[in-house]
C-alpha cells in the first residue's frame, strides 16, 4: 500500500499523541488531501543516516488552529506500524510502498506490566518529569504508552517501536528503568544532602 511520509525528528507510537505545525507548501498539501480523503500519513524518524524502516501512521484527530497563510495546527493520534518497502519521490512530498504490520510475539504478563509501570513511576519522579499517564489498563500492552512519555533517546525509542513483541518490548523497557534508577537515586540524594547543608533528613 502506498502512503504519504512526513519524516520528523521523533518516534511515534500507536496510541499516542503528536501535535503538528505545518508550514511547508510540500505537507499543506499533504495534509489537505489526508483530511479531504480522510486518511492518514506516515511518520517515519528522520536520522542522520536517512529514514528509519518502521514508521508509524498518524490519524488526524482534529485542526488545531487555521492561519491565514495556510499554516495548521493539527493533533494526531498513532496507528498502525508499517515497514517502508520502496520510497516515492514523484510527487512534492514524500510517499512510499509500505506493509503494515501487528505483534507476532507473546504479550507480556499482567505481573511484568505491574513491574514496569512501578519503574517508570519511580523514574519519572526522581527525573522530575510532571507528565503522568493519565490512566493505564493493565488487562492490555502498555510499553508503548509509557515509552511515550519517556525522557529517553530517540534511537532507544526506535528500537522499542521495531520490535514485533509485546513480551519482549516490556520487558526491554523494564531493564531500561532498571538502569537509569541507580544514577537518578544517587542524583536525588546528592540534591537532598546540598539542601539540608550536608544532613539528610
Amino acid at each position: 500500500m502506498k502512503v504519504p511520509l512526513f519524516p520528523l525528528d521523533v518516534v511515534l507510537f500507536p496510541g499516542t499523541p503528536l501535535p503538528l505545525h505545518i508550514f511547508e507548501e510540500r505537507y499543506k498539501e499533504m495534509i489537505t488531501e489526508c483530511l479531504a480523503e480522510k486518511t492518514g500519513f506516515g511518520v517515519v524518524r528522520a536520522q542522520r543516516e536517512g529514514l528509519a524502516v518502521i514508521g508509524c501512521m498518524a490519524r488526524i484527530i482534529r485542526i488545531l488552529q487555521e492561519y491565514d497563510d495556510g499554516r495548521l495546527d493539527i493533533l494526531c493520534d498513532g496507528g498502525d506500524r508499517f515497514e517502508i518497502e520502496q520510497l516515492d519521490n514523484s510527487r512534492a512530498f514524500l510517499q512510499a510502498e509500505v506493509d503494515f504490520f501487528t505483534d507476532d510475539g507473546a504479550e507480556s504478563s499482567r505481573q511484568s506490566r505491574e513491574e514496569c509501570l512501578a519503574l517508570h513511576f519511580e523514574v519519572l519522579e526522581l527525573a522530575g518529569v510532571e507528565h503522568q499517564p493519565a490512566h493505564v489498563n493493565l488487562d492490555a500492552p502498555i510499553a508503548f504508552q509509557l515509552a511515550w512519555a519517556l525522557p529517553a533517546d530517540l534511537g532507544f525509542k526506535q528500537q522499542l517501536l521495531n520490535i514485533r513483541s509485546d513480551a519482549e518490548r516490556t520487558q526491554m523497557l523494564s531493564e531500561f528503568y532498571k538502569t537509569m534508577l541507580p544514577k537518578l537515586r544517587i542524583g536525588a540524594i546528592s540534591s537532598r544532602v546540598a539542601t539540608h547543608n550536608g544532613q539528610v533528613m
